[in-house]
Formats: C-alpha cells, sequence, structure tokens
C-alpha cells in the first residue's frame, strides 16, 4: 500500500484545513486508517483512527470535537478535516494504514 498525504499549509489560529491520504495498491475500505502528528522536538501523536469503512471513530483528546476522519472509497482517499485550529496543532502530520503503512507526511503550520 502506498499513502500520499497532502493539504497541508499555513493557517491561522481559529481556521481549517483538511488533510487527504490518497492510497494505491490497495482499497482502503476494509483496513484502519488513521493520522499520527509529530511536533518538533516531541514524539508521535496519536489524532485520529477510522475502522473499516462504515465503523467507528476514535480522537485524541486533544482533538475531539476539532477535527473528523472520514473515508471516500471510491477515491480510495482518506480525510481528516480540523476546524478551529491551536498554534497547538501545529506538527507534521502522517497518515497510516492499518497500523503498518505510512504515507510521507504533510506540514501543518497554525499562526497565532
Amino acid at each position: 500500500v502506498q499513502l500520499q498525504a497532502s493539504g497541508g499549509g499555513l493557517v491561522q489560529a481559529g481556521g481549517s484545513l483538511r488533510l487527504s491520504c490518497a492510497a494505491s495498491g490497495r482499497t482502503l475500505d476494509t483496513y484502519v486508517m488513521g493520522w499520527f502528528r509529530r511536533a518538533p522536538g516531541k514524539e508521535s501523536e496519536f489524532v485520529a483512527a477510522s475502522r473499516r469503512s462504515g465503523g467507528m471513530s476514535y480522537y485524541a483528546d486533544s482533538v475531539k470535537g476539532r477535527f473528523t476522519i472520514s473515508r471516500d472509497n471510491a477515491k480510495n482517499t482518506v480525510y481528516l478535516r480540523m476546524n478551529s485550529l491551536k498554534p497547538e496543532d501545529t506538527a507534521v502530520y502522517y497518515c497510516n494504514a492499518n497500523w503498518k503503512y505510512w504515507g510521507q507526511g504533510t506540514q501543518v503550520t497554525v499562526s497565532s
């Protein structure tokens, strides 16, 4: 499985971004899909995960109520909608498939 993350950028606090993770090599509908992030000088942190299509979603407490993970099976793509962004959300965001396959990361920078 190859994962290509995109959609990062620079946004002001309170703004929104939508990250995309497009997959090739395998359909994602049976995979657990997740997003992680790594801020400068910190360890990687779990952000959100979605069980196989139509299943439950899980979020880190720090993003609950602000971030939403979703899937588009027709496009074999997983999204992370991020609202009410805070400077502490600044990090490189990585998508993950089945706790095994990783995308290359996309930078999100939130200015205060």
